[in-house]
């Protein structure tokens, strides 16, 4: 429950220092004479599950939700799939606790010291296992609390974890061993951290580099229920495409955001009438719109033209009217854009149907002109995975932004959720990000996380702000998530360490 109320929108970040204390210290307590070996582990095992399925049903809540208004399944079967989903998702957290009980097991309570490499380690395989669903990594908790969360700059939101849990172990160590003094070095070296992050989240210095550039960000609160209303398509578009027009004449606006699919269910590629108009909105402000559309191939079928692939796109449209680039969906949503196992998991068939084939992945790290510059967008919750924003930084991104329909999500903690994972983007790669979200959260962070811009949800917005185009890097954008492999490797080293431990105890 700590775990819980540790994230948005009920929570607060302090609680996830303390999150896991009770649990290490049920790992780490010397059992009772009567429970040995194999039943400790299962034990171990099963805490780590309870509490994995506490924790991540808790946060993943709105899952039910979605399913049901978008799946066509009534609640009890939606709350049984995203019982079996989170039942998965839990499986992590029980693997932390079992690894943690056996490294107990073979050395005592110094174990300790190594539960914040442990769960990053299995933080690191929630997000690429499937195709992984990183959402809500404990690391996450301390989006707002910039001090600390400048440390996402050097070691990424997974180091960030790590730090996170030292403390809960830190006080684990009290409880049952009354070790104050490893305590105090953990805490000391967490003030430190903070201490220089404060400095540098005051000090800056990218807000002060780089070209700067006027951002406009649409949000037309577009509910789902109107977007599935054809009749209302053209009212939508032109609603858009007024916000729009509300950002440009703010002034010197150089880049107009649009959220993802935001002309649906119209396309840039199909409809000459749609392009037409966006196109005749950039050459008027002579500035760029980044728009969300989907993009489909096509094929003949018995002398019909059918979709033969469709993709979940982002366009860059230039300021002389053509289009710069388009950006395919890289990791798509489980259950939203596609159900993941679809031909074994038969029970699932209205939700398969109402999916049906779904989008179809991109392949590509295509990066977006403007201007001289390039930047990069993430379509939805593409924003949560570390590597994939990296990867832009990489190839030479100088603005991060990502555009979303959290509408799907309704009044929930997903919006507040996703806002915040979003925002700890601009931390790690020392980027200005802005986001435009049909619904809400929309805004603009600056890389230290300060939200410079932010909306409400549910409330039609039209944003304007200033972000530059930075090309310094930080170690974090250089480096990668290099602190989570190496955490996994150490904990596979003490694995095998109590593994040999226990064969020279036996013989």
């Amino acid at each position: 429950m700590l775990l819980v109320f540790s994230f948005p929108k009920f929570g607060h970040p302090a609680i996830a220092w303390i999150a896991l204390t009770p649990l290490l210290v049920a790992l780490t307590q010397r059992p009772s004479t009567s429970l040995r070996a194999g039943v400790s582990m299962l034990r171990a095992f099963l805490l780590g599950l309870v509490t994995g399925g506490i924790y991540l049903g808790g946060t993943l809540y709105w899952l039910s939700m979605v399913m049901q208004r978008y799946g066509s399944i009534n609640i009890a079967g939606a709350v049984v799939i995203n019982a079996l989903f989170v039942a998965y998702l839990a499986l992590y957290p029980a693997i932390f606790a079992a690894v943690m009980r056996r490294l107990a097991m073979a050395f005592g309570v110094a174990a300790l010291a190594v539960a914040p490499f442990v769960w990053t380690a299995t933080e690191l395989g929630r997000m690429y296992v499937f195709t992984g669903f990183p959402w809500v990594l404990l690391g996450y908790s301390q989006a707002t609390v910039l001090p600390v969360a400048q440390a996402a700059s050097i070691v990424g939101v997974f180091g960030l974890s790590a730090i996170v849990v030292s403390v809960s172990a830190a006080l684990a160590g009290i409880v049952v061993a009354r070790a104050w003094r490893p305590a105090a070095t953990v805490v000391a070296g967490v003030l430190l951290i903070a201490v220089w992050g404060n400095t540098r989240a005051r000090n800056a210095q990218l807000t002060r580099e780089g070209q700067p550039l006027r951002v406009g960000i649409v949000q037309p609160n577009t509910l789902e229920e109107e977007r599935e209303n054809t009749a209302l398509a053209q009212k939508i578009f032109w609603r858009t495409i007024s916000l729009a027009h509300d950002a440009l004449v703010k002034g010197d606006v150089g880049l107009v955001v649009m959220p993802e699919s935001s002309i649906s269910p119209y396309t840039v590629d199909d409809y000459p009438d749609v392009a037409a108009a966006l196109q005749k909105t950039a050459r008027e402000s002579n500035a760029s719109l980044l728009v969300g559309s989907d993009q489909y191939q096509w094929h003949v079928v018995n002398g019909r033209r059918e979709p033969e692939k469709s993709f979940n796109s982002a366009f860059m449209i230039r300021p002389d009217g053509t289009t710069g680039a388009v950006y395919r969906k890289i990791h798509l949503v489980p259950w939203g854009e596609y159900v993941p196992l679809k031909d074994w998991l038969t029970f699932v068939g209205p939700l398969v149907q109402a999916i049906g084939r779904g989008f179809d992945a991109g392949d590509e790290l295509t990066l977006l002109p403007l201007g001289q510059h390039e930047i990069s967008t993430a379509i939805c919750y593409e924003i949560i995975y570390p590597d994939l924003v990296r990867r832009f930084v990489d190839e030479g991104s100088e603005l991060l932004t990502t555009i979303t329909n959290d509408s799907w999500f309704g009044a929930t903690s997903a919006p507040y959720q996703h806002f915040e994972q979003a925002a700890m983007r601009a931390i790690e790669e020392g980027r200005y990000l802005v986001r435009s979200a049909n619904t809400g959260i929309s805004g603009i962070v600056d890389p230290y996380g300060h939200v410079l811009e932010r909306s409400n949800i549910f409330d039609p917005e039209v944003l304007v702000g200033e972000v530059r185009l930075l090309k310094v890097r930080t170690p974090y954008s250089l480096v990668g998530d290099v602190f989570a492999y190496a955490s996994a490797v150490l904990t596979i080293a003490l694995l095998l360490m109590a593994w040999r431990s226990r064969l020279r105890t036996e013989d």
